[in-house]
């Protein structure tokens, strides 16, 4: 199998980090899509990362699909739980993780572009979205150890990409001052080697 990603998007991280978790060997290939000699079009019609191209040559998008696959190819270091309501759970928090970021990378793209031809509105709307996403992560996590049930799973490795990618892109949202339980956790996320070894490269 090959991952191809860039060493920046949160999706590929957390890809990256349940392969670790999973103790699967893979190939990484770095792509950026911005780059006019992305290869990725030719994997995903939608042109974006990650892609996980299998042995047999089918490529599997988005980063929740292939967390799912690599979970049920292995029984190593299981990162869903088996009751469907546990999953529900699990699924609910990646859900909420990917909304955010996808809000922030919206948000970060409409800051990129020329001062003139930028749209407030948009940005702030977006970045509503982001704040609301945080403060309900910390309502929901309240004093539990973990996301979901009493053990490290996928809703803890969403949540941590998601708070991981917005303190190394947007620094000035300053949800370990505001939200202590928040960072009482991804300081734990923080100490794991899946989380050491994929530190995002800008």
């Amino acid at each position: 199998m090959k991952l191809v990603a860039s060493l920046t998007s949160p999706y590929a991280r957390k890809v990256r980090i349940a392969l670790a978790e999973k103790k699967i060997e893979c190939e990484f290939v770095e792509d950026d899509v911005w780059s006019p000699d992305t290869q990725v079009t030719m994997l995903n019609p939608l042109g974006k990362v990650p892609v996980l191209v299998l042995d047999d040559g089918t490529a599997l998008y988005d980063s929740r699909v292939i967390v799912e696959h690599l979970d049920a190819v292995s029984p190593v270091g299981r990162l869903m739980p088996d009751r469907p309501r546990d999953r529900v759970g699990v699924r609910r928090w990646e859900a909420l993780a990917d909304g955010v970021l996808d809000a922030a990378i919206l948000a970060r793209l409409e800051r990129q572009r020329p001062p003139g031809k930028q749209d407030s509105d948009w940005i702030t709307r977006q970045l509503g979205k982001v704040l609301r996403g945080i403060k309900a992560s910390s309502d929901d996590l309240g004093e539990r150890l973990w996301c979901t049930g009493e053990a490290f799973n996928l809703a803890d490795i969403a949540l941590g990409c998601m708070l991981l990618w917005l303190e190394f892109r947007m620094p000035e949202i300053a949800w370990r001052e505001d939200y202590a339980n928040l960072a009482r956790l991804i300081e734990k996320l923080e100490k794991r080697q899946s989380f050491k070894d994929s530190v995002p490269v800008a």
